[in-house]
């Protein structure tokens, strides 16, 4: 498995700490400026010895999560996939959460030492949408399950056949947070059960899944067991932890949350996994009050380290030299 990572900002010195700590590759945001950006992002990550391995967030699919796509996003889309096959680029991660990206009701929860950590309380979600990844306009619109699900089918039959073509994965995330329903909008990425039905509405070797560890600790599944059970779909992993429920829950460091992170790394081992790990949202240290929220560096910095560690403990033992006669 690799160690991936965002960087925000993708400055020099951020990619020369990467580098530093084994990082192998960075993920890539969505290039708004076209395949030349992506080139000009690829030229960068390759100047400090690292590879862009990833895409991921602030696609342009949200009138096709809603039903209104008049080809345009599709083929952004497919553009896209061309662009990243070209650049060797092997893994696009999007979501299909409508009308939200990830969502948090308060930003600075207290971890250990005074860090600064994300939370969401749907108890305090009246303010949630001023905290959160909005992708679209805010507008009271119903948007049922059984939408989201042919939405999501259309979405695929208009883009896997050129992400087969073209060599290139699709990794769903899953909605953050895992609720059955957010702002009157019903969500369908929500369950272990969820991603099975995935796998099996368009099966195909280029339709896999991110396995967001903290998501699906806020869906309350054992971990490890989760990670067996849809191993063979995972092509990407975000590697954090949360305490609480999908109601109510706060993000940790990666060694002080109740997921058992080596039996999870463990797992990632035992089913094959050989794809990008990152660490997802990470707490905000002594320093950073200036940075964006879960995306800060020196939390990052421990993450790596500590993520490193795990996969080092977890590898198997080389073989034994053997014995000359």
């Amino acid at each position: 498995m690799k160690l991936a990572t965002v960087l925000t900002p993708l400055s020099d010195v951020n990619l020369q700490l990467a580098a530093q700590c084994g990082v192998e590759e960075v993920v890539a945001r969505y290039p708004r400026g076209g395949r030349d950006e992506l080139r000009e992002t690829v030229a960068r990550v390759s100047r400090f010895g690292l590879k862009v391995g990833v895409v991921e967030g602030y696609l342009p699919i949200e009138e096709i999560k809603r039903g209104r796509d008049d080809g345009r996003e599709l083929q952004a889309v497919r553009d896209l996939l061309g662009a990243m096959a070209e650049l060797q680029i092997p893994l696009l991660c999007y979501n299909f959460m409508a009308g939200t990206d990830w969502v948090r009701t308060r930003l600075d929860a207290p971890e250990r030492g005074g860090a600064k950590t994300t939370e969401f309380r749907l108890a305090d979600v009246a303010r949630a949408m001023s905290l959160s990844q909005t992708t679209g306009p805010l507008v009271e619109e119903r948007i049922s399950a059984d939408e989201l699900w042919r939405n999501l089918a259309h979405f695929l039959d208009g883009v896997l056949p050129e992400a087969e073509r073209l060599g290139v994965t699709l990794a769903m995330h899953p909605d953050d947070p895992p609720l059955a329903q957010f702002q009157g909008r019903d969500r369908i990425m929500n369950s272990v059960e969820a991603f099975e039905r995935l796998m099996a509405l368009r099966p195909s070797p280029r339709n896999k899944i991110c396995f967001c560890q903290g998501t699906f600790a806020e869906m309350g599944v054992d971990i490890p067991q989760a990670i067996h059970r849809l191993g063979p779909h995972i092509a990407y992993v975000h590697f954090r932890d949360v305490r609480g429920t999908a109601d109510d829950f706060v993000e940790t460091f990666h060694d002080n949350g109740p997921t058992d992170m080596a039996a999870a790394m463990r797992a990632y081992r035992e089913v094959g996994f050989r794809g990008s790990m990152r660490p997802d949202h990470v707490p905000q240290l002594v320093g950073e009050d200036d940075g964006e929220p879960g995306y800060t560096t020196l939390g990052r910095l421990f993450a790596w380290g500590y993520m490193r560690g795990l996969m080092q403990a977890t590898a198997p033992a080389p073989a034994a030299p053997q014995a000359s006669r």
